[in-house]
């Protein structure tokens, strides 16, 4: 059993940044892709960015080239780095482990452990 714990967030304004972690309970964390999803009031659960357990990255469109995930596998802990923010980035953000083909990372679906979440509001 992976337990996930999210911290990090906060309330900025637009252009700020914010570095999320996720930290697991156990060192076989390794062995898991690891992803950040995102959900807004009102809307469904948005994939946000994956690590896996290769250590290759993908990022939704509407995060690439500000958002970036990484993992030190020492400290079983992996980060969300998001630079300029912008008020579409507010939600509650979770980090999640699994072990999805890579057609279906962006489906939380296929991710079976999940964190408690942590709030990020951006005004503008």
């Amino acid at each position: 059993q992976v337990q996930l714990a999210e911290s990090g967030g906060g309330w900025v304004q637009a252009g700020d940044s914010l570095r999320l972690s996720c930290v697991a309970s156990e060192s076989t964390l390794g062995g898991y892709g690891v992803a950040w999803f995102r959900q807004a009031p009102g809307k469904e659960r948005e994939f946000v960015a994956t690590i896996r357990a290769t250590g290759t990255t993908h990022y939704s469109d509407s995060v690439k080239g500000r958002f970036t995930i990484s993992r030190d596998r020492a400290k079983n802990t992996v980060f969300l780095q998001m630079d300029t923010l912008n008020p579409e980035d507010t939600a509650i953000y979770y980090c999640a482990a699994g072990r999805p083909i890579l057609s279906a990372i962006r489906n939380p679906l296929m991710y079976g452990y999940w964190g408690q979440g942590t709030q990020v509001t951006v005004s503008s």
